[in-house]
């Protein structure tokens, strides 16, 4: 009987030890198992993030930028302008009647697309039509003397400033002592005229609220206005002004007003990082090397001669 009892103990105490072994086995398996999957997470995870990582095309030379570089068609860097905007963009009329697109804007068009190694095509529309095509996505570029205005940010993307301008109230000589400063101007008594969808028209819309504000489309209509005395005051980009104020003694420049940002970007289409680079290693190299200012130079004096400011069809029109 003692025998029969110390055989059933040592079976007991053998089972027990089994039970303990497999529970230790299940937890170890258990957790093998709910690490896995974490690990193989991890591992899923990485390549992720290194697929976020953007590249900086700022840092590469020119000959790995235009490797990469792509353009809406391809060997071609098309440019949306407005030629109403002497010294920036006009026809200027060649000695066998010609028009010809000039302007420092075109010949820094001209400048990007040769350090870029492409062809230049510009398309001129009206101020409103750069701004749309860019949006769009329908041209590379857009330069029509704009400002990198943080309103326009979600349509384009700005490059650096390749020139240093401003921003004037204007009217006709017979005027001048209506308009001592720009407070004076906001008076609805009076009308300012400003280019539609421009830098200006936002001048004119936060100085001058309670004037009558006339949007028009070109700055040639604005200038015709004025002299026409259906306005009475107007804003516009001061280099502009000043030229035109050459053509027509008429008109004067009497006022400096307040801009934050007092300079002209080209226009890039959004989202293109690698062409943005490009305009503006083209834009730091006009720079160093004194085109620029030889095309502002040469801008100026062209567009005091015989010019056409507007599209070529609403001249014919």
């Amino acid at each position: 009987m003692k025998n029969m009892k110390k055989l059933l103990c040592m079976l007991l105490a053998l089972s027990m030890v089994l039970a303990l072994c497999a529970c230790g086995s299940s937890t170890e398996e258990a957790a093998t198992t709910t690490e896995a999957p974490a690990e193989e997470a991890a591992a899923t995870e990485a390549p992720a993030e290194e697929a976020t990582e953007e590249v900086d095309y700022s840092a590469m030379s020119l000959d790995e930028l235009k490797a990469v570089l792509t353009t809406v068609t391809e060997g071609k860097l098309t440019v949306a302008t407005s030629p109403d905007f002497a010294p920036y963009e006009f026809y200027a009329i060649g000695e066998d009647g010609t028009p010809q697109l000039a302007g420092f804007d075109i010949a820094l068009a001209g400048y990007i697309a040769d350090y870029l190694g492409l062809e230049l095509e510009v398309i001129p529309v009206d101020f409103d039509g750069v701004l749309n095509e860019l949006a769009a996505g329908n041209v590379d570029l857009g330069m029509a003397g704009l400002s990198p205005d943080p309103t326009r940010m979600d349509a384009m993307d700005f490059s650096d400033i390749y020139y240093q301008g401003g921003q004037s109230f204007v009217t006709v000589q017979d005027k001048v002592d209506l308009f001592p400063d720009l407070e004076s101007a906001n008076n609805p008594e009076y009308s300012i005229g400003a280019q539609n969808g421009s830098i200006q028209m936002d001048l004119a819309n936060e100085y001058t609220p309670d004037a009558d504000i006339i949007a028009l489309v070109k700055v040639t209509d604005i200038i015709a206005e004025l002299m026409g005395d259906k306005l009475d005051g107007a804003f516009i980009e001061t280099a502009v002004a000043e030229n035109y104020a050459v053509s027509y003694p008429e008109l004067a420049v009497i006022l400096d007003v307040p801009y934050d940002v007092e300079g002209s970007s080209v226009g890039v289409v959004k989202g293109n990082a690698a062409l943005l680079a490009g305009v503006n290693m083209a834009i730091a190299a006009a720079i160093e090397d004194g085109s620029m200012d030889t095309f502002v130079a040469e801008a100026n004096e062209l567009s005091t001669g015989e010019i056409i400011e507007g599209l070529l069809d609403d001249q014919a029109a």
